[in-house]
């Protein structure tokens, strides 16, 4: 890690949809893939209000089939119908109105649905409730639709995070290590243990965190064995932040080829949008990851250290480093003359 103040919560473009945090409801879906929508709609009724109870789950996963089709003012029809019923309904429309999906944004119904499922009065809501927390955190912190608020970001966050519960919300856990990460709500040791709760419940992200905070000592005892052992896991796993500072160890160990090889790898990585989806790791952490092994790969052909040197191709690595990240780039810079003085 670079500062203390790195692990800063940015805004993400959306809310993560039901079948990313509601895992029963996909695998109901996976289960009818070979259900067309038209069959389903057969089997549901065109007057879903005469549908009896055994009915409920066939509208709402026609309205999730829509939702998942992009044909999203039918789901929403569908949604408002049972949204007084069906929590998971009022979260999608919440989805919808905070994406503007086929309709304007509107931020403030958003969050006023996400509020009605995380205080459902019903213990049926399930791990829904959570992600419901975990939303309003992200809105009080990001100022959408309500009052930018760091106390209440952190209330809800609590909430969602349940003491670390492995059944709770996992990205709020880790969203609360990087809270307590930002110098206005600086605290290093309470940041540490959650990026653990996190790490400990399947967090890639902060699997990543632990590995660099383990590095510079952040909340923890510096642990360069401990430290290497997060980054390989979590490089491993895709995290591409663990892999720009991987790189950076190897480097620093004298492990220039495998520092090179590393570096080159990163250097070749351009849909940041795509691997973001793929891993759910922060686009801003992809960046400095992709950054850091880029300036190591060009210093490795500048000084010829693992690889063949080559000075003018080094340059244009520089360059690619310097325009991914330019605050970055020019810390590593200031290291690598230090380090040589």
């Amino acid at each position: 890690m670079d500062s203390k103040d790195e692990f800063v919560v940015r805004r993400s473009t959306s809310l993560k949809t039901v079948t990313e945090i509601y895992q029963d409801i996909s695998q109901k879906l996976n289960d009818k893939s070979e259900i067309s929508v038209e069959l389903l709609e057969k089997t549901v009724g065109l007057k879903k209000e005469k549908a009896d109870e055994g009915d409920s789950e066939g509208v709402f996963l026609l309205g999730q089939l829509y939702f998942e089709e992009g044909r999203y003012a039918e789901a929403e029809k569908i949604f408002d119908d049972i949204k007084d019923q069906d929590p998971r309904a009022l979260y999608q429309l919440a989805v919808i109105f905070y994406d503007g999906l086929h309709t304007k944004e509107d931020f403030g119904r958003a969050i006023e649905y996400m509020r009605r499922v995380a205080f459902w009065d019903s213990s049926d809501v399930g791990s829904i409730r959570y992600a419901a927390l975990y939303n309003l955190g992200r809105a009080y912190l990001e100022g959408c639709g309500v009052l930018a608020s760091s106390t209440e970001a952190e209330r809800f966050w609590l909430l969602a995070a349940d003491d670390g519960n492995p059944n709770a919300n996992v990205k709020a856990q880790s969203a609360l290590g990087m809270f307590y990460c930002r110098p206005e709500t600086l605290n290093l040791r309470k940041a540490f243990l959650w990026h653990s709760q996190a790490c400990g419940n399947g967090s890639l992200e902060s699997q990543g965190a632990l590995g660099v905070m383990y590095l510079y000592g952040y909340g923890v005892q510096k642990d360069p064995e401990a430290a290497l052992y997060c980054l390989k896991e979590a490089a491993e796993r895709g995290n591409v932040y663990a892999q720009g500072h991987l790189t950076a160890c190897y480097y620093h160990r004298k492990l220039y080829s495998r520092a090179a090889c590393l570096g080159e790898r990163l250097s070749k990585y351009e849909n940041i949008s795509a691997i973001a989806r793929s891993t759910d790791c922060l686009e801003e952490y992809i960046r400095k990851g992709i950054t850091i092994g880029t300036f190591y790969f060009a210093q490795c052909l500048q000084l010829g250290r693992g690889v063949q040197q080559q000075k003018d191709k080094a340059q244009s690595y520089f360059t690619q480093a310097a325009k991914m990240d330019p605050q970055i780039c020019k810390k590593l810079h200031m290291d690598a003359l230090y380090s040589r003085m």
